[in-house]
């Protein structure tokens, strides 16, 4: 049986042409046979693929909530996705590509589909990987010329809804400048890098016992080079699952943002996001921040594999992979990604990995072979604590409950374990309640802020502990009947206290459907930010031939017959939006799902707040936030972003970026040291203390468990904010 989540889902593979070029001379001599020799299938289709792409046209022919066939009207409107989820910044492909595959496979895109016959699919794929060798061998030529980094030009970074190229001079003329602008971005980040490492020099007790001198020997141009080789070989390491991959999500993501397709190995990256455990050696890893060629072992899980060997290290760099009898693959250049999807196998299958000191040669490293286990990423899950706030004269205790996700184990359910054997989000924020209310609180704040949704089934649990008895959330299916989630256990509540709930932009799905009822019900107050808008929910497929789907068949709607959909939920009390300016959010997708109503439930609104109370309070906030260092802040923050905007012309002179890179960075230190001097902390003395600061913080933080790492202030401000608008809610209603 299918199950359904709630939670939105990561973009897939999206293929971009990081553009940079050479002369039109250069580029006219080596075209034709770069196109000729690259422009080819690579694969042929197996039986399990051709099954799996039908198995998903068929899908969503049948069965999305649109109710849309995939007809030739549809075909037509998933192959202009497919050129966009390949070349989403418009510099790749022109219009003669796309209009000569327009016009070859327009009407003909969804029946191939439907018959599971991708050959379309990669043979313009194979067109991208034409332009994308081209552009990088072109790249390497030009970037062998001098490029002139003090011009009078300039160029628009973010060419998502402009026009693509009809000729290869507009073409190379903007591939020629993003490349001089990339090097005058390296250039400057490399003059940062070096007061940085000066400043650590000059002030060891800056890095914090962090070695974070980079000492970068290579210049800007070898750097970009170095990048472009590693690029092509990403893309000559694609699998053939990765390529249907694009093809299909591409096909899903016509219909909805939230209908995907994955190839098997990200398939089993979504268990891991529901789950909280995965199968592999227990190790978190990230590129080296000294050369990103080589895969930074982070930290170790404790009691996992690679911990109880004894054999591997924090911050050993991971060169090799091999399978149980397999050869050795060198991984260096690999993306961490492709990396874990090496490490990650069955439970006790063995991997072998090859790992050394960083600044030692190949000739030291160590071969150590592991037998996979599951991991437990318990730091992952709810966290709870209590803080003191200081309140008219006295000491309110606060607890706070923070939900990354409203995850669950679906594969220990399906196997029918014990629900107290496997972590869920209701499961431990039923422990979590019941840890705070025995410590003795005065008031709970519900931090759901970029939480991304998960279960329907667990954010149902949840509401119950809060709501007596009632209806929690409606959902919607693409024939018109509704299913009502309702409270089954009896009038119990696990906290009827005092109650806020913080929401930001990044809360999305299950998040939204938990902020709406408690909203509805005027049970607490909800605070922050207007939340993301997804409001559908998905099936999980894992019953096709190759990796899983999800298909969006359902639709949210509040017990007030309000979608969540595309709308979201609008907080009773606005705080700063540290999100102001960036499109992010359902309303920013391509093709989301509109905002409708249905009918109401019949419920009982607890209408503790009227709208004369919340519009007094949301009044005494914004005079606060304007007081309140951390806010100021974020505020300021938000402005200076704003002077820099990839839709705005970007000059292309190395004198005139400095100039304005110093204007930001000026700026962005005095609102800083603003906020330094008014919490009583010593200000920074220039812009590259305060970047040294920063770096060694992180670093010391990254190597930190999740639930040890000190709360930032400014994102502790929420938490203080929401309490006291909690307390002056209630504070004169019946106790």
């Amino acid at each position: 049986m299918p199950k359904i989540i709630s939670k939105p889902i990561p973009k897939q593979y999206v293929a971009s042409s990081l553009a940079v070029a050479l002369s039109a001379a250069l580029f006219a001599s080596s075209f034709s046979s770069l196109a000729q020799a690259a422009d080819r299938k690579v694969f042929e289709q197996t039986p399990e693929q051709r099954l799996t792409a039908r198995q998903v046209a068929v899908l969503l022919d049948r069965a999305h909530y649109t109710d849309q066939r995939l007809d030739k009207q549809m075909g037509q409107k998933i192959l202009a996705m497919y050129f966009d989820k390949l070349d989403p910044n418009r510099t790749l492909f022109l219009q003669s590509d796309v209009d000569e595959f327009t016009q070859k496979y327009a009407d003909s895109y969804a029946a191939m589909l439907l018959r599971g016959d991708l050959t379309a699919g990669i043979e313009i794929f194979e067109r991208y990987r034409t332009r994308s060798m081209e552009y990088y061998k072109t790249a390497t030529d030009y970037l062998g010329t001098k490029v002139d980094l003090y011009t009078d030009k300039s160029i628009v970074l973010d060419r998502e809804d402009e026009p693509r190229f009809t000729n290869k001079q507009e073409q190379l003329a903007y591939w020629q400048n993003q490349t001089a602008l990339s090097l005058i971005g390296l250039t400057l980040s490399q003059e940062d890098d070096k007061a940085k490492d000066q400043a650590y020099l000059d002030n060891p007790e800056l890095a914090r016992g962090q070695d974070l001198i980079k000492a970068e020997q290579r210049t800007p141009t070898e750097i970009l080079l170095n990048r472009l080789k590693r690029q092509q070989e990403q893309l000559a390491r694609l699998k053939n699952d990765e390529i249907m991959e694009m093809v299909l999500d591409a096909a899903t993501s016509a219909y909805d943002p939230h209908s995907n397709y994955y190839a098997p190995v990200q398939a089993q990256d979504m268990q891991v996001q529901t789950s909280l455990q995965l199968e592999g050696i227990g190790v978190s890893i990230r590129p080296d921040r000294k050369n990103p060629d080589y895969i930074r072992i982070v930290s170790l899980v404790d009691g996992g594999p690679a911990a109880k060997s004894g054999q591997i290290y924090a911050n050993d760099l991971i060169i090799g992979v091999a399978q149980a009898q397999g050869e050795m693959v060198d991984t260096v250049g690999y993306t961490t990604r492709e990396i874990v999807g090496l490490i990650r196998g069955t439970r006790g299958t063995e991997v072998t990995v090859k790992v050394k000191q960083p600044n030692t040669p190949d000739s030291q490293a160590r071969t150590v072979t592991l037998t996979r286990d599951v991991i437990r990423q318990d730091e992952s899950g709810v966290q709870h604590r209590v803080i003191e706030l200081p309140y008219e004269g006295g000491l309110k205790r606060v607890g706070v409950i923070e939900i990354p996700s409203f995850y669950l184990n679906f594969k220990a359910r399906r196997q029918g374990m014990d629900s107290s054997e496997y972590r869920s989000v209701s499961n431990d924020t039923a422990k979590a309640l019941k840890a705070l209310t025995e410590q003795g609180i005065d008031g709970l704040v519900v931090d759901l802020r970029n939480n991304p949704g998960g279960s329907l089934d667990e954010v149902a649990k949840m509401l119950a502990m809060f709501v007596k008895e009632g209806p929690l959330v409606q959902i919607r299916d693409n024939r018109g009947n509704v299913q009502v989630f309702t409270d089954k256990d009896g009038g119990r509540q696990l906290y009827d206290g005092n109650l806020a709930v913080l929401i930001n932009l990044g809360s999305a799905s299950a998040s939204e459907i938990f902020a709406a009822a408690i909203q509805d019900y005027g049970l607490g107050l909800v605070i922050g930010n207007t939340t993301t808008g997804k409001g559908s929910a998905q099936s999980q497929r894992d019953d096709i031939a190759l990796g899983s789907t999800t298909l969006t068949q359902r639709k949210f709607y509040r017990v007030n017959g309000g979608s969540t959909q595309n709308k979201g939920v609008v907080p009773d009390i606005e705080l700063v939006n540290i999100y102001e300016g960036i499109e992010f959010g359902e309303r920013e997708y391509k093709n989301p799902l509109p905002w409708d109503t249905i009918e109401p439930t019949n419920y009982t609104a607890a209408g503790k707040y009227s709208q004369a109370t919340i519009s007094s309070l949301s009044e005494q906030s914004k005079a606060r936030q304007k007081t309140d260092p951390q806010f100021v802040y974020l505020s300021e923050l938000n402005a200076i972003r704003a002077l820099d905007d990839d839709k705005k012309p970007s000059e292309i002179n190395l004198d005139k970026r400095r100039a304005k890179m110093q204007q930001i960075e000026n700026r962005t230190l005095l609102a800083e040291n603003a906020r330094r001097q008014a919490t009583g902390e010593q200000p920074f003395a220039n812009w590259t203390t305060y970047q040294a600061h920063l770096e060694a913080l992180a670093e010391e933080r990254v190597a930190m468990k999740e639930n040890e790492r000190p709360k930032l202030p400014e994102s502790e401000a929420y938490v203080l904010e929401a309490a006291r608008l909690m307390f002056d809610a209630n504070k004169n209603l019946p106790q």
